[in-house]
Order: C-alpha cells, then structure tokens, then sequence
C-alpha cells in the first residue's frame, strides 16, 4: 500500500484540524480530524492563536509548526487556520479555506463573526459537507448549499411539528 500522498500526487490535501479565531483571540469555531487529547487540544489553540495575532499583516499565511504547517488568512474579523502536513501544498489549502468562506458568505449572505456566534450549527453543517475526515469530499457550490438548503426545511419542519396545536400545555393542565 502507497503513502496516501504519494499514491495521489498531493492532489488530496488532508487537514489536521481547522480554527476559526477572531481578532481578539476569541476561537468561534473547531474541527479536528486528528485526534489530540482535550487539554492538548486547548493548548495547541492557545499557541496557534498567539502565533498567529502576533504576525504583522503584510507577512507570509504559511508557519511551520511542529512537524506541520499552518495555513491561515484573514478575512474581516476572523483568521481561518488549517494545520496541514508539511508537504502539503499551501495554495491548495488556502484555496480551501477560500472555497469554505465563499460557501459560508453565499449561505449567509455576506458572513459576519456573529453569524458563526449565533449559527456555529449551521457552520459545522457546511464545513461537514466540506469535508470528510480532513480531506475535501464536495468541490461543487451548489451542491453543498443545495444540501444545506434541504437541510433547513427539514429543521423548519421538525420545529413546525414540535409546536403545540391550539391550547399551550400550560392551559391543557387545568
């Protein structure tokens, strides 16, 4: 059996994990595909954060860290960051970071830091159909809010369903 990239040429970049840190050091989103232990893993945050805060703007996306790379850009208020091995391709991931914020600023409607506060669900929903296990599964825009948008009427449905018909259950109990 092949090394997974020799055998794809690097054409299947695999993510460690993904953050989404704000300005102020504030981490509004989580992903992990590799598995680090819980206080691992908010010291791994505390770390990357710091590093990447503390970067003058005009220097490079792409850190080495650890035995990895780190591959961040700055959008609004919010760093997105993926930790990548280190004979992944950068452009590629930065291109998939890109492809994440575009499918998030479609599904929103020009995507704010409040709107993952308020909507982290719906954010992991996309970055899920995204990617699998690291590794982006779904290139295609449309497809991915095509599922979301499936989605969304399948929880209006359920919270239609979950409402009570006529008298509040509050009345129903005298």
């Amino acid at each position: 059996l092949r090394h997974r990239h020799e055998f794809s040429a690097g054409l299947y970049e695999m993510l460690h994990f993904l953050l989404l840190v704000s300005r102020q050091g504030k981490t509004r989103l989580t992903k992990w595909y590799t598995s680090f232990a819980t206080k691992e893993k908010s010291r791994i945050v505390r770390e990357i954060t710091a590093t990447v805060l503390s970067r003058p703007p005009k220097q490079c996306n792409f850190i080495e860290w650890r035995d990895m790379k780190l591959v961040y850009k700055r959008y609004a208020s919010l760093f997105f960051i993926a930790c990548v091995s280190k004979d992944d391709n950068e452009l590629i991931t930065l291109e998939q970071i890109h492809l994440y914020v575009e499918l998030l600023d479609r599904y929103f409607g020009n995507v704010c830091e409040l709107d993952i506060i308020f909507n982290s669900h719906k954010a992991y929903y996309i970055l899920d159909e995204l990617f699998i296990g690291g590794e982006l599964c779904e290139t295609s825009k449309k497809e991915i809010l095509s599922v979301c948008a499936k989605q969304d009427e399948m929880m209006e449905e359920t919270k239609e369903g979950d409402r009570p018909s006529g008298r509040s259950s509050r009345s129903s109990r005298r």
